[in-house]
């Protein structure tokens, strides 16, 4: 009596009926996946309870516990293929001992093997997943098991580029990250406490203890992070975890890369992508898609409008479980290629809400405008300001700034602690000393700048070495600024990542910084640039205290103050470019 009442009042607009329009899913959990040294990895399996034959199988191998990847598993089941989470060794109910970044690609490549001679699969494997997930699809890539078809990483972190440091040098979050994946549980509520990481990155930072202090003022030992102190700079053992050029060159399988405007990974990201471009055949080039949105790091999975103030159109909301699955139905059922793929570089234009294509990132912008600094020998702060001209220097000019690294005071705030892209223009910009800062003149019309900037500096210092920042953003004519990209450089660094080289006090050396972020925005008619550069001195990462010595552990007892001249003449011409579409 109560179904028949149930069915008489349902009429189509229920749960009831809308969980019998749902396709079922069958679960297998607790599947182990034998790899080659013995150790068995879990998995869980997502099927369609309705299979006609064996079926395409996507994959995530994750340190995060695969149940956090569960509504994907379940979206990609419903939509005809087999999904297994699989937790990486170490994590969750799988054996063996996690060290991050070590193991993954020989797992990967088992468990891509073991999954194709599985009866619910045709033979046929990709991988899903971005960050963590996403260096475990290239890691996986480069031992080349045979049944991988695809992989499609987004936001991938590429160990020694974008992590766990960024130009060698180290930051904070990397205990965070190690305490994250701690153990074999997923331990997300401490991760997620920011509170306590800000009190203990403080404290470490107010007491100039040294940066190899870490675990023990955060209270976990237990991690790699000693090991990763070791090796500060990118050398073999980096090198092992990423594709050699000898493996880029014999890919050929289809891959899509994403990431996003402000993602955190987007170095590591773009590593891989231009490394492929660098090394990979014409064939294997030609099957390598890249999407760049407005995202930040979680946007690349899920994209929202709203990025730390900033607001974008309706045309940045893609539906990326769409084009997934479009994707994987053209790589592995012969269907379509995506429709949003009109060229294998698709990127966002922000401030015009556009999508645009390209055949690659070298072929976007075809203009450059090159903005040299200049001042009356005053740029401290954002009210006596040095200049950013198109004329170049044509008498002496310099500036100078003082980094203590004592001095605690916040200076600027640094979007690593501070993740807001739109500021109102209300608050001051006070560096105390620390740093000089430049505006150009206001745009005369809407102009197009997408790209990676390149920014030149020739500077003296007094001391053998020291760590330099530089950020850029747009300040709109209503005095809001939209932060668009920043570039780091330690000084012993400045000719090469891979071979540290001192500086000799006095001595003029130029500077050249080219790790900025990838963006691409409509500069507005009316608005100004800024470039502010100055030495970081935050919780957030390792104190460079300016001795030359060993930067981890250094202490208050190694403190230099530096006295930094940028100079700006015809000799020394610091400038910075601007990658132009016209």
């Amino acid at each position: 009596m109560k179904i028949h009442l149930v069915a008489a009042l349902c009429l189509g607009g229920c749960r009831l009926c809308a969980f019998a329009e749902t396709p079922a899913v069958d679960l297998q959990w607790g599947v182990k996946i034998p790899v080659r040294d013995g150790v068995k990895l879990s998995a869980t399996v997502f099927q369609p309870h309705k299979m006609d034959g064996p079926l395409p199988v996507i994959f995530t191998l994750t340190p995060y516990i695969g149940d956090s990847y569960e509504d994907r598993a379940m979206y990609f089941a419903r939509h005809g293929y087999v999904y297994a989470l699989v937790d990486v060794r170490g994590r969750g109910n799988s054996e063996g001992v996690f060290e991050p970044f070590a193991n993954e690609g020989r797992d990967g490549h088992d468990v891509v093997e073991w999954l194709a001679r599985q009866p619910w699969s045709n033979g046929k494997v990709a991988m899903w997943g971005g960050s963590y997930a996403g260096f475990d699809q290239w890691s996986t890539l480069k031992e080349f098991p045979p049944h991988l078809v695809t992989i499609v990483p987004a936001a991938a972190a590429y160990a020694g580029a974008d992590f766990p440091f960024f130009k060698n040098v180290f930051t904070s979050y990397i205990i965070q990250w190690l305490t994250f994946t701690s153990g074999v549980t997923p331990n997300q509520n401490l991760f997620g406490d920011s509170s306590f990481w800000t009190d203990k990155f403080y404290q470490r930072y107010v007491s100039n203890a040294p940066f190899s202090d870490l675990p023990k003022i955060v209270g976990n030992t237990s991690t790699v992070f000693s090991k990763w102190l070791d090796h500060p700079q990118p050398d073999a053992y980096w090198d092992a975890m990423n594709p050699s050029p000898a493996q880029l060159a014999k890919i050929d399988v289809p891959i899509l890369t994403i990431t996003g405007h402000y993602d955190g990974d987007q170095t590591g990201a773009l590593t891989y992508y231009q490394e492929h471009m660098k090394y990979g055949s014409q064939e294997g080039k030609a099957k390598h898609y890249l999407i760049i949105g407005p995202w930040d790091h979680a946007g690349t999975r899920t994209p929202k409008k709203e990025v730390g103030g900033l607001v974008f159109g309706d045309a940045s909301m893609l539906d990326l479980g769409q084009i997934h699955k479009q994707w994987y139905d053209w790589t592995m059922k012969n269907g379509p290629k995506p429709e949003f793929l009109k060229a294998r570089v698709a990127y966002y234009v922000m401030a015009a809400d556009q999508w645009k294509y390209a055949d690659d990132l070298a072929s976007i912008a075809k203009a450059t405008r090159t903005l040299y600094l200049q001042s009356a020998g005053e740029a401290g702060d954002m009210f006596h300001s040095g200049s950013l001209v198109e004329k170049t220097p044509s008498g002496a000019g310099e500036d100078r700034f003082t980094y203590n690294p004592l001095d605690t005071r916040p200076g600027e705030l640094e979007l690593q602690s501070n993740p807001n892209y739109l500021t109102d223009g209300t608050g001051t910009m006070n560096l105390y000393g620390n740093g000089v800062v430049y505006h150009s003149e206001p745009f005369e019309k809407a102009t197009e700048v997408t790209g990676m900037l390149r920014f030149t500096a020739w500077i003296a210092m007094d001391v053998p070495d020291t760590d330099l920042q530089v950020s850029v953003d747009e300040i709109l004519p209503n005095g809001s600024s939209v932060h668009l990209t920043s570039d780091a450089l330690r000084a012993r660094y400045r000719d090469s990542l891979r071979q540290p080289k001192l500086v000799v006090p006095g001595e003029i050396n130029r500077y050249d910084f080219r790790g900025f972020q990838y963006f691409s925005r409509q500069i507005a008619k009316g608005s100004r640039l800024r470039l502010v550069l100055q030495c970081p001195n935050s919780i957030q990462v390792e104190k460079n205290y300016n001795s030359g010595g060993d930067v981890a552990r250094e202490t208050a007892k190694d403190a230099r103050i530096a006295h930094i001249r940028v100079l700006h003449d015809p000799e020394h011409p610091s400038h910075l470019h601007l990658p132009v579409v016209e």
